[in-house]
C-alpha cells in the first residue's frame, strides 16, 4: 500500500477522496472530508434501504456525489481512499487500487489526522464495549469529558466534525475499536490502549487465529515510551504479547493482588491507598466478566489523573448496556435475558457463566467461523437444560453439539422466542446469546436485540 506524505495528512483541499461503504462510519467520513475541502465520491455495492438513504442524505445536504449497488471505475479516479470498516482487505476492489497505487486508510486513520484531542482507544474480542462505557461514566468530571465513538455506532469521524465545530480542549476521546478498523491504519496513535481479552472471532475475515492477534496489535504500532498499554493479565495470549513487550504497560486481572486496583474477599481493592473502594454487590452489573471490565476501566482512569472518588462513584452508577445480558422482562416466572451482542462464542460461554438458574439457549445467526463444539465443556458444567437452534448456522450448530444437550432447531429467532416459551418453567431463563453475527436476518445486533425484546414482551398476551 503506497504510504502516505505527512503535509497530504493535513491538508485535503481539493483533494479527490473516494469512500468506500456508505454505512456509519463512510457516510460520516464522507461529510468530514466534503467540509474540510475534498472533493469527495461514495460508493457501495449495497443497495439496502438505509445505504440509499444515506447516498441521497450526502448528495441532498452536502453535494457528495456517490453510487449504490455497484463499484464503477470512477472509484480509482482518486487521491486517497477511506475505507469503511466491513471493507476487507482481501477484496477485489482493494486489490485493484494496490495495483494503481492509491493510498488507503481507515476511517479512524483518517478522523484522527484533524483532532487536537487524545484517544484512549479499547479493543479486544469482548467487554470492549462495556468498558468504553464504563469509561465514559468515569470520565464526566469538571476537569475533563469523555466522548465515546468508533466501534460503538458513533464514527469517530462525526466527533471529529463535532469538535471542529466546537471546540473543546478538555475532551478525551474513548473509542470501542475493533480488528476491521486496524487493518488500514498508518499514523494512528491513542495516547492508551485497553486491551479485555483476545479469543476466537471473526476468523470468516482473519482466516487464522495468529492473524487475528496481529491485526488487534496494531493498536500499539506507532507506539513510544509516551504511550500506555493496560491489559488483562489473566489472559493468555495477551500475557504472551505483552510481558515481554517494548511497551510501557500497566495490568489487570482476578487472580493477582499486584494490581493496582485488586480483588480480595469479594472488595476491590486501591492498591496506593490500601483501601476498600466498594464491594463487588454494590455493582450493578452482574459477573466476573464485568468485575474485570471495571478493573480496566479503573485502572485506565487512574492512569490518566482521575481521583479514585471519581472512579468509585462511577463504578457505582454504572447500569450497563443494551443489548449484554440486558434483563427485558418476566413471564409467568420465566426470566428474558437479551445477550444479543454476544457474537463470538466467548461471549456465550461468559453469558452462561453469569447464571445458575436452568437456561434454555438461543443460538443462532450467521457463523463467523467459530468452532461450537467449544461451547460443549461449558454447557455440561452450567445449567444450560436446552438449546434452541435457528437461521443460517442452525444447521451447523446442531452438528457441533451433537446430543451433549437437548436441541431444537427452528427457522428464525421469532420460532426461537415462541418455542422457548412454550418449553420453559416457571424459574427458568430464555438467554439469547447468539453466539453469530446477526447478518442472515438483521442489518444488526442491536436491531436482533430490540426484536427479541419485542417478540418477549408480545408473550405477555398470549
Amino acid at each position: 500500500m503506497k504510504e502516505l506524505k505527512h503535509n497530504f495528512q493535513k491538508n485535503i483541499l481539493n483533494k479527490r477522496i473516494t469512500v468506500v461503504g456508505m454505512g456509519v462510519s463512510g457516510k460520516s467520513a464522507a461529510i468530514l472530508a466534503n467540509h474540510l475541502g475534498a472533493v469527495v465520491y461514495a460508493s457501495d455495492l449495497g443497495s439496502s434501504e438505509k445505504i440509499v438513504l444515506n447516498a441521497m442524505e450526502l448528495m441532498r445536504d452536502h453535494h457528495i456525489a456517490s453510487e449504490t449497488g455497484i463499484h464503477s471505475k470512477r472509484i480509482y479516479d482518486s487521491d486517497l481512499w477511506i475505507l469503511s470498516p466491513g471493507i476487507s482487505a482481501s477484496s477485489e476492489i482493494i486489490k485493484e487500487a494496490s495495483k494503481k497505487n492509491i493510498p488507503m486508510v481507515s476511517e479512524i486513520e483518517f478522523a484522527s489526522w484533524f483532532t487536537k484531542c487524545s484517544i484512549i482507544g479499547i479493543t479486544g474480542s469482548n467487554g470492549k464495549t462495556t468498558t468504553t462505557q464504563i469509561l465514559n461514566q468515569i470520565f464526566q468530571t469538571n476537569k475533563v469529558v469523555g466522548v465515546i465513538g468508533g466501534n460503538i455506532g458513533i464514527s469517530f469521524s462525526e466527533c471529529v466534525l463535532d469538535e471542529l465545530l466546537h471546540p473543546d480542549k478538555d475532551m478525551i476521546y474513548l473509542l470501542e475499536i475493533s480488528s476491521f478498523q486496524l487493518e488500514f491504519i498508518s499514523t494512528f496513535n491513542p495516547l492508551m490502549a485497553v486491551y479485555t481479552n483476545i479469543t476466537e472471532d471473526h476468523l470468516d475475515r482473519h482466516h487464522s487465529m495468529k492473524e487475528y492477534i496481529n491485526i488487534k496489535k496494531r493498536l500499539v504500532k506507532n507506539f513510544t515510551n509516551k504511550n500506555l498499554v493496560i491489559f488483562n493479565k489473566d489472559d493468555d495470549i495477551l500475557k504472551s504479547v505483552f510481558n515481554d513487550s517494548k511497551h510501557k504497560t500497566l495490568t489487570y486481572g482476578l487472580n493477582s493482588l499486584e494490581h493496582n486496583f485488586y480483588i480480595k474477599e469479594g472488595f476491590l481493592f486501591h492498591k496506593n491507598s490500601n483501601e476498600a473502594l466498594l464491594h463487588t454487590n454494590d455493582l450493578k452489573i452482574k459477573g466476573k466478566h464485568n468485575i474485570l471490565n471495571c478493573l480496566a476501566a479503573s485502572s485506565c482512569a487512574e492512569a490518566y489523573g482521575i481521583n479514585i472518588n471519581e472512579i468509585k462513584n462511577a463504578l457505582k452508577k454504572f447500569n450497563g448496556i443494551p443489548h449484554r445480558t440486558e434483563h427485558v422482562t418476566t413471564v409467568k416466572g420465566v426470566d428474558y435475558i437479551n445477550d444479543s451482542k454476544a457474537t463470538n462464542i466467548n461471549s456465550v460461554v461468559v453469558a452462561i457463566k453469569t447464571y445458575t438458574k436452568p437456561i434454555i439457549l438461543l443460538l443462532g445467526g450467521y457463523n463467523k467461523g467459530g468452532d461450537f463444539r467449544l461451547l460443549i465443556p461449558h454447557i455440561k458444567s452450567n445449567s444450560v437444560k436446552t438449546i434452541l437452534t435457528y437461521g443460517e448456522a442452525g444447521e451447523q450448530i446442531k452438528t457441533a453439539i451433537g446430543d451433549a444437550v437437548r436441541l431444537f432447531k427452528v427457522n428464525d429467532l421469532n420460532s426461537a422466542v415462541k418455542d422457548a416459551h412454550s418449553i420453559a418453567h416457571p424459574g427458568d431463563i430464555v438467554l439469547l446469546s447468539p453466539g453469530c453475527a446477526s447478518f442472515d436476518q438483521f442489518n444488526n445486533f442491536e436491531e436482533r436485540g430490540d426484536f427479541f425484546k419485542m417478540a418477549v414482551n408480545k408473550l405477555s398476551f398470549l
